[in-house]
Parts: C-alpha cells; structure tokens; sequence
C-alpha cells in the first residue's frame, strides 16, 4: 500500500503536462470550430428564402413619366334620360319591357287622361271667349274713338262759320255800318269755340292712350293665357310617353294601375353604344382637376384615353366628382356599370430615374425597398417622387440599372437579408 500511494504522488513531467494542455487547448479549439460552423450553417438556413417568380421586379431606367394622380371611376351611358310624369295619373297599359330597344316616338305606355283632356278642353273654350271679348273691345274703341272724331270735325265746321262772322263784322264796323260790341262779341265766341275744339282735340288724345291701353292689357292677358294653353297642350302631348330618342330602355314602371304623381320617374332610356366615366377623388386635388384635362382609364390591362367633360365644383364628404369621355366612346370593353381606374395626367417629366409602379406606392416620399444582387434581397432606404399609371419617379437611392422588388413587401419589414430561388 505505502508503495502505490508513492507511486501515485509522483509528479508527472512538465513536458507531459504541457503535452496535456496542448490536447486540451486543440480539442476546445476543435470545438468551438465545429460549433460555429454549425451556427453559421444554421444561420444561412434560417434567412427566409422567397421564389423570384412571386416576385414583381423591376429595372431601374430612364425616362419620361406623365405624371398623375388616382381616382375611381364607374362607366355609366354616354346618353341616359329620366321619364318623369308631366301629370298625376295612373297607368292604363304598358306597351314596352327593360331591355328593349327603342327608336324615336316608340309607345312606352298610357296614362289616364281623362282629367287632362277635360282641362285643356275647357281652356279651349276660355280661349274663345277671350277672343270674343277682344273682338269687342276693339269695336267699342273704335267706336268712342270715331264719335270724338266726328265731335272734332263738327267743332272745327262750327269754328271756321264763327271765323266768318268775325270777318264780317269788322268788315261792317270799318264801313260804319256795325259796333265795337258786335265785333267783340264775335271774338269771344270764337275764342270759346277754339278752346272747345282744343278740349276735345285733347280728350281724344287722352282716350285714345287709355283705349290703347286697355286693348294692350287685354292682349297681354290673352298671350298669358295662350302660353298657359301651350303648356297644358305640351303637358297633355308629353303625357302621351314616348321615347325621345332611339335607345334601350333600362327602366319602366310596369305597375298597371298604379297612380303615379306629377314629377315621379316611370321610364329611363339609356344610349348602350357610347359611354363615360363618373369619376370621384380626393378634394386635395381639386387644382389638378380641370375640363380638358387629359385622362387614362386603366381597364384590367386595358388603357384607354379620355378628355375630362364635367367638374362638380362643391366637395361632397372630402370628394370632387368629375366625368371623363374616353376618346373611343364605343370601346368594347366599355360596360355599364364596370369599375375602372382612373389616372388624371398634370404634368409630365422628361427624363427622370423611375421604375414600375408597384401596390407599395401611396404617394411621395421615404420607403424602404428592396435590391436584388447575387440571390440576395437587401433593403435600402430610397426617395420617391410622383407616378403615373406605369411608372414611379427615383429622387434618390438607386441607380440605374439596379433591380428592384415593386411588390409588397410589407411582412417582411425589419429583415435584413433575403434569398431568392429561381432564375
């Protein structure tokens, strides 16, 4: 026992203890090696990876973008007109259905006019009665008129026999033969027939403004009436629903026996060859918008150019409206009804850095894109500009040449590395 107790307190060798530490020092080495490489093996396989065919890229170029701003729009018929009751009634017979198509005068439907036709009936009659009683008034001014005339000749006879005597008595009176009395007596009463013909000549004059007058108050009256009498003809005819024009009827009231009231639509007939765009947008951009102004509407991958038409100035719930008349009104993928984009152009710029239009773009300013460069998806913080329906303006961070992701890449927001499989 005391010799393996001996034998185990030996001292072993620095050379050997060195030899140890040296194992040691390897294996730890080894070790840690291993473990980082399988760190950094782990590591490579936790970067997400994304398929490049599920990916919208695009090239950064140059060239030209027609600026734009976005608005919604909806294709409505170029032409559509509301038939509204000129009267209260009811409806008889219904001689058309939605969907038909209808030329100029075609029958739509009957109203009752029974009470209609009564009332212009008898306005007919008033009319007649009217005439009569212009008639008459005519004839009794011409007849007051003509007894004041004839008053006035009698007048102006009587006044030329009085001017007679006068003569005769001065006559008399320088031969001696007559009086100063006589002569004086002559001139007062011719003096008082002039101022009786003057009299009268006045009163004609007065009589005739006032007779003229009342026959231009009776007629005016009588072109009221007339013109009352016109409505309730027109009335009467419109009453009588027709087409006004040759298109589709989209709606009819067919409700035979209903009543209806004055101003109440009963039929809608709609032009469905030619179209256009009620549109709507923000009010901030109520500046750009402008009639004449160029417009696109983009129609799944169609795009169809159009010249603003209308403008509705007031702002309704922070939104202007405006239409648009596409160039090609007949286009045949025009429907009504179908939504469509709608991209207003304010101005255009030449020979700018700009790559496609993507679903990550809401407008000017700082995003956070990212670059494709050997398999390998790096974010980069980059400055945009204005659009248009294709393209978006590069203010700063890109250049030219460089591939870009314009899908939307919001979920992976915070990631500094992405994978890209596929060619």
């Amino acid at each position: 026992m005391k010799n393996d107790n001996q034998t185990m307190d030996r001292q072993i060798p620095v050379s050997e203890q060195r030899k140890r530490k040296i194992r040691k020092a390897a294996i730890g080495v080894a070790v840690a090696i291993a473990v980082l490489g399988i760190g950094a093996w782990l590591g490579s396989q936790m970067i997400p990876t994304l398929d490049r065919k599920a990916l919208i890229i695009s090239e950064v170029d140059r060239g030209t973008i027609d600026v734009s701003v976005s608005a919604t729009g909806r294709i409505v018929p170029a032409f559509e007109e509301i038939i509204v009751s000129p009267i209260s009634s009811k409806i008889l017979e219904v001689y058309a259905h939605s969907g038909d198509s209808v030329d100029v005068g075609t029958p739509l439907l009957r109203l009752d006019l029974q009470s209609a036709e009564t009332d212009y009936s008898k306005a007919l009659d008033e009319r007649e009665i009217r005439r009569q009683q212009t008639a008459q008034l005519k004839a009794n001014v011409e007849t007051q008129l003509s007894d004041r005339r004839m008053q006035i000749e009698v007048k102006e006879m009587e006044l030329s026999q009085l001017e007679a005597q006068l003569r005769n008595e001065l006559y008399l009176d320088s031969l001696g033969s007559g009086t100063r009395d006589r002569v004086r007596q002559a001139e007062t009463t011719l003096r008082t027939a002039q101022l009786q013909l003057q009299q009268l000549r006045q009163q004609y004059q007065n009589e005739q403004r006032v007779r003229q007058a009342d026959l231009r108050m009776q007629q005016l009256q009588n072109g009221i009436f007339e013109k009352g009498l016109d409505e309730k003809r027109r009335t009467l005819d419109d009453a009588k629903i027709r087409s006004p024009r040759r298109a589709t009827l989209t709606y009819i009231n067919s409700e035979v026996g209903s009543t209806i009231g004055a101003g109440q639509k009963i039929a809608v007939v709609s032009d469905l060859s030619h179209f256009k765009a009620e549109c709507e947008i923000s009010d901030s951009y109520s500046e750009r918008v402008r009639v004449g102004g160029q417009v696109i509407l983009r129609i799944g991958k169609e795009r169809l150019p159009g010249i603003i038409n209308t403008v509705t100035p007031l702002s309704q719930s922070g939104a202007i409206t405006f239409t648009v008349v596409p160039d090609d009104m007949s286009h045949p993928r025009l429907r009504s009804g179908l939504k469509t984009e709608v991209f207003v152009i304010t101005s255009i710029k030449d020979d700018v850095l700009r790559i496609r239009n993507g679903s990550f773009y809401s407008g000017p300013g700082d995003y956070t894109l990212f670059i494709i460069k050997d398999n390998l998806l790096q974010p980069r913080p980059v400055r945009l500009g204005d659009c248009n329906y294709d393209y978006i303006e590069v203010v700063s961070g890109l250049e030219p040449g460089e591939q870009v992701v314009v899908s939307d890449m919001t979920k992976y927001k915070g990631k500094e590395k992405l994978k890209v499989n596929g060619d």
